[in-house]
Parts: C-alpha cells; structure tokens; sequence
C-alpha cells in the first residue's frame, strides 16, 4: 500500500511538473500593431525602414515579454510594458538614441574604434557587447563594474 501511494505522488508530481513547463514556454506569433505601444515607437523610431521578420509574445508562469526579429538578423527583446530589455544587432551597432548617454561617451572615449553590438538592461546593470568582442558591465549609475574579453 505504502508503496502504490509513493508511486501515486510521483506520478502527481510528474504531472504537475509537466503542465507548469508546458504553460511556462508559451510562444505566439502575433503582428507588429499587437505589440505594446511603447515597442511599437522605439521600432518605428530606431528602426525604421527595417522589415520585421517575426514578432512573438512570450508567456511565462509569472511574466510576459515580446521578441522582435528583424528580416537582417538583428533582435529586440521587450518587457511586458514593451520597454527594450536587449538589444542584438550582430552586423550593424545599436542604435546611438537607445544607448544612454554615459554609456556611449564611455565607449567612444575609452574604445574609440568599436562600435556596441548589443546591450542588455535591467533594473540594476547595463551589460554592452562591443565589436572588438569585448563584454562591459555597468551598474544603475554608469559606472562599469566589470569587464569581459
């Protein structure tokens, strides 16, 4: 008997765990104009002229965030409100007007000759990849805290 409950609650488990990982990656393409508004503007503003490829909402147990593909390679990744989480232009540089400004001044001063492939927020640090490969972390306040080659 002891043995056909523990069988039971494994079983249970396994179930349960399958359902939360199935519901946890739920990818739907959907259109441009679905987007939120504020992914909508930093595409046509920073982006514009560029042809989206895929745009798709990503729903998680606990949150929501949007990816956009452009047809060139380059990725934008938004958070539920639709502000810019990474940015990946692998062939091209970020757009200057997405950078904050301490950033870009440190770049341009400290590795003239590079341009930002991508950048990557959230609420504490800023981490930039350069063209020379190499990887620069910032804190909430610009300060870089860490370097990567």
């Amino acid at each position: 008997m002891k043995r056909i409950i523990q069988t039971a609650m494994v079983a249970l488990v396994c179930l349960v765990t399958f359902q939360v990982s199935a519901f946890a990656d739920n990818d739907k393409p959907i259109t441009v104009s679905q987007l939120p508004a504020t992914a909508q503007q930093v595409i046509k503003k920073h982006f514009a002229g560029k042809k989206v490829a895929l745009a798709k909402m990503e729903s998680g147990l606990f949150e929501k965030a949007y990816d956009v593909v452009f047809n060139n390679g380059e990725k934008v990744e938004f958070d539920r409100n639709g502000n810019w989480t990474e940015i990946n232009c692998k062939m091209s540089s970020v757009p200057a007007g997405l950078v904050p400004a301490k950033i870009s001044q440190y770049v341009k001063a400290t590795y003239p000759d590079t341009k930002i492939v991508q950048i990557e927020k959230d609420d504490n640090r800023y981490e930039v990849k350069l063209s020379n490969r190499l990887e620069v972390t910032f804190n909430k306040n610009f300060q870089v805290v860490d370097i990567d080659d």
